[in-house]
């Protein structure tokens, strides 16, 4: 099978998401983080694979960052960053319950849930996108194809419009950057 890898395709593939991402769902989201930590809730991350390390990232900068720019402390969760708590929902009951089960030991209504997936069809963040919509708490969904499952039982979406999963992850951690850059140049009172 002959390898059609080229640096210079990869960097078009880029610049094709650039040109037909949905900048207005960029904004809404990012938004919509500003106006939960301005309330002072939670927000909570999960994903698989490379999405489970771009949601922790996600919390990484935002915790830190954030609270080096504003003073104010950023209440952020990765739900994929308890091995022990993930490994145990797993066992006990179902790996599609890892991320429902922790929703329901820690949300409350008005935090907000942001489930990262490549293709949007993970079982796990759909149930945990389910559980959210039923307990008053907002949901984003952050993927990429065609948006799968997750597209439509998410409250907002952002859709980057590839069926390349390495640029789908790669914008992940993008709008996650400019989450972070958001956050971090606004007076939040």
């Amino acid at each position: 099978m002959k390898n059609n890898f080229s640096v210079r395709a990869y960097k078009a593939a880029h610049e094709q998401v650039w040109l037909n991402i949905n900048e207005e769902s960029l904004y809404n989201a990012i938004d919509l983080i500003k106006q939960t930590y301005a309330t002072g809730k939670k927000i909570i991350t999960c994903g698989n694979g490379g999405s489970a390390a771009t949601a922790s990232h996600y919390i990484t900068d935002w915790n830190k960052m954030v609270q080096i720019a504003t003073g104010r402390p950023f209440r952020g969760v990765c739900l994929t960053d308890n091995v022990g708590l993930v490994t145990a929902y797993a066992n006990d009951l179902d790996y599609s319950e890892i991320f429902a089960g922790q929703l329901a030991a820690i949300a409350e209504t008005g935090d907000l849930l942001i489930a990262v997936s490549g293709s949007g069809n993970s079982e796990n963040t759909i149930k945990a996108l389910d559980y959210a919509n039923r307990n008053g708490i907002k949901t984003l969904a952050v993927v990429g194809y065609d948006g799968g499952a997750m597209g439509p039982r998410a409250q907002r979406v952002v859709l980057v419009p590839s069926f390349d999963m390495q640029v789908c992850e790669d914008f992940h951690l993008i709008f996650g950057h400019l989450v972070m850059k958001s956050l971090c140049s606004c007076d939040i009172h």
